[in-house]
């Protein structure tokens, strides 16, 4: 056989590799029999003397629901394993000494929203905290019957004082936008009713300043100048803008008729027939004026400025 300087070279690289690979696992063997324990890693510190402006909070949107069962029920329901759903605030129906549950840490991500869309976000689980009232919501006999034709269990007034200082403490803690505080019926409409038509949003706002809520002239200047002509495609591109994942159809299917009912329950609950109307689109339009027209810039929730550190 003829031995090429090629073969020799492979003949003679093979060896060494396997003796490198054989002898650095018995070296780090003797180095830990040496020393008879494995050498810690090298100690580290965190250093958060300055901080980054270009941040926001991770919680974009507070959500309203109603439990539409008693207290009871609604403690097993929202914290039992096996119902697969939470939330991190519950309120009784009568809050005594505005006593509120706390089930789910608001750094944790709570079971509440389920299939949801809000503003280009899908699935509110993990950007948003949860409210649940205890609400009955309408009677089980009323499952089947139109949204104007269901009898509808109000809010108890403590209830509503203890919900509305809670929401406004989480509000501030996450600089929370008007238009990102929603009920469940926003974030799913057609498949939810909740908080329903009696949720008290107007009063939350003038009282607490908790969430939108449209400036009566303005709606007055949008029905005179810009009734709605039944431009659908107009209608579902302004229910997109605010939040409402309709698709742009430019037809009044029943996803539209169940947005604009959503909408009405939120922002016109005399009348939440999912009909459009000029009173419901000028709404929209004051809306869309107030909070996205003049939209602020984010408000971070920690500065540039000199904090603790633990690094020497």
């Amino acid at each position: 056989m003829v031995v090429t300087d090629g073969f020799k070279k492979r003949l003679f690289r093979r060896p060494r590799i396997a003796l490198i690979a054989t002898v650095l696992p018995l070296a780090a063997t003797a180095a830990v029999a040496a020393e008879g324990q494995v050498k810690p890693f090298p100690s580290y510190c965190i250093d958060s003397s300055i901080q980054s402006q270009n941040q926001d909070s991770r919680v974009r949107t507070l959500v309203f629901h109603y439990t539409a069962e008693d207290l009871p029920s609604s403690l097993v329901h929202l914290t039992e394993a096996k119902y697969q759903t939470s939330a991190h605030y519950l309120i009784p129906q009568q809050p005594a000494a505005g006593h509120v549950y706390s089930l789910v840490p608001e750094r944790e991500r709570a079971w509440h929203a389920g299939v949801s869309q809000w503003q280009g976000v899908n699935n509110l689980n993990f950007s948003s905290v949860g409210i649940e009232i205890v609400n009955l919501g309408f009677p089980p006999e009323d499952e089947n019957v139109p949204l104007m034709e269901r009898h509808w269990y109000p809010y108890d007034e403590q209830q509503i004082a203890v919900m509305g200082r809670l929401a406004r403490s989480i509000i501030d803690r996450y600089q929370i936008k008007p238009h990102r505080v929603i009920g469940h019926s926003d974030i799913s409409f057609g498949r939810k009713t909740d908080p329903g038509p009696l949720f008290p949003w107007e009063y939350l706002y003038s009282r607490y300043g908790i969430g939108a809520w449209p400036d009566a002239d303005a709606v007055a200047y949008f029905k005179r100048t810009q009734p709605y002509d039944n431009n659908v495609a107009d209608l579902q591109g302004k229910l997109n803008r605010y939040g409402y994942g309709v698709p742009l159809s430019g037809a009044l299917d029943k996803a539209t008729e169940e947005a604009v009912a959503a909408f009405q329950m939120h922002f016109r609950a005399t009348r939440y027939d999912g009909v459009p109307d000029v009173e419901t689109v000028a709404i929209l339009d004051a809306l869309l004026q107030k909070y996205f027209t003049r939209e602020l810039p984010e408000t971070p929730p920690t500065s540039l400025s000199v904090m603790q550190s633990n690094c020497p």
